[in-house]
This record gives C-alpha cells, sequence and structure tokens, in this order.
C-alpha cells in the first residue's frame, strides 16, 4: 500500500507541547521520549516546546507513539500541536527524506483519546468545502465527539484517532495548495472521560 502524501512537497513538521498533569511530568516526558523510536525524524526541544521534521508517515507515527508512550503511564496528559506542510521556510534538501517507509513505531496498545481538530487549508478559497468533507468523514467512521466555535471534536482509539488525522491531512491540502496547518488538542487518561 502506498503511504499517504499530501501534496507534492515532502516535508512535514509537528509542533507540540505535552503536559503530564503530575508532579513527576518531566519523567512521564522523558520516558516516552525514551521509548519511541525518534531515529526517522529530526527532533528538537526547546523550553517551550518540541518539534519533528520529515516524511509525512514518519511524523505522524512517531506523534501517534510519543502520545501513547505517555498515556500508558496511566496520566493524565494533554497534548497540543500542529502539524505543518508546504511552508515556505522548510528545506526540500532535508536528509530525513531519505528514509524509507518501513514504521519504527509499531505498538498497538489501546487507549482512549478524545481530540479536537482544526485545519487550515491555505490560500485555498473553498476551505469551508474541505473542512466540511473531513468533517464528514469522521461522523462516517464514528469519530466525531462535537462541534464546537473553531474546532470539531474527535474520539476514539488513538490508532483510529491518528489514522484519521493524517488521512484528514493528506485530504486537505492539493498540488495547487500546497501550505496547510492542522491543530490538534488531546486529553488522554482524563478523570471526566468517564471510562471512556
Amino acid at each position: 500500500m502506498e503511504p499517504l502524501q499530501c501534496g507534492t512537497s515532502p516535508i512535514v513538521g509537528f509542533r507540540f507541547s505535552l503536559h503530564p498533569m503530575t508532579s513527576d511530568f518531566i519523567k512521564v516526558i522523558k520516558g516516552a521520549l525514551n521509548d519511541t523510536d525518534t531515529s526517522n525524524v529530526w527532533m528538537h526541544t526547546d523550553d517551550v516546546s518540541t518539534v519533528i521534521r520529515g516524511k509525512q508517515i514518519h511524523v505522524f507515527n512517531v506523534a501517534k507513539a510519543l502520545a501513547l508512550h505517555t498515556a500508558k503511564t496511566g496520566e493524565h496528559v494533554a497534548l497540543s500541536g500542529t502539524f505543518s506542510i508546504g511552508c515556505p521556510g522548510d528545506s526540500t534538501g532535508d536528509v530525513f527524506l531519505e528514509k524509507d517507509d518501513v514504521l519504527l513505531n509499531t505498538d498497538s496498545t489501546k487507549q482512549y483519546i478524545s481530540s479536537q481538530f482544526a485545519l487550515y487549508p491555505m490560500n485555498n478559497p473553498d476551505y469551508m468545502a474541505v473542512i466540511y468533507r473531513e468533517v464528514d468523514r469522521a461522523k462516517q467512521l464514528g469519530l466525531f465527539n462535537d462541534s464546537m466555535h473553531y474546532a470539531s471534536g474527535i474520539h476514539g482509539d488513538i490508532h483510529e484517532v491518528f489514522a484519521f488525522y493524517e488521512e484528514a491531512f493528506t485530504n486537505a491540502c492539493s498540488d495547487e495548495h500546497r501550505h496547510l496547518v492542522m491543530t490538534v488538542s488531546m486529553s488522554i487518561n482524563s478523570p471526566s472521560h468517564g471510562g471512556a
């Protein structure tokens, strides 16, 4: 099966912050980083957030693995981040684009997450049709949770949710409109999930 790929520019980035709701948050974050194979992406962490860049298939794989390994601690965790492709500042010479398509993180542990996302197809005058199409697809998949201002709620098993997000990202950009931004916010192991 051909890996999903958005547009013609292959560099995808994801800038995110993890927020474990525990005083031992450093151990939770470092543990997730140690348990995730990040060798297929370029990664840099500063005092606010972390960015990973590379092929789309690997950026989404690493993002899901980091969220899953953090969730496996049992702590309530929030994750907020921004996926982007086609940014004029990205270089087409990134060495991580030479990686093959073999996924390095394959943990299939089930994990419920509640999340929200927003799509921003840059310079696309028909952007609302693109957004509505992906929201309708979430409803058909049984992942749609709620309509809200500035986002749409998506929930379910982490593997299904991330698969939806990667497909939505792919579907929302095109050769004509190559710059796309997608924001996501996730809540994992929240007491308010009520044993979902």
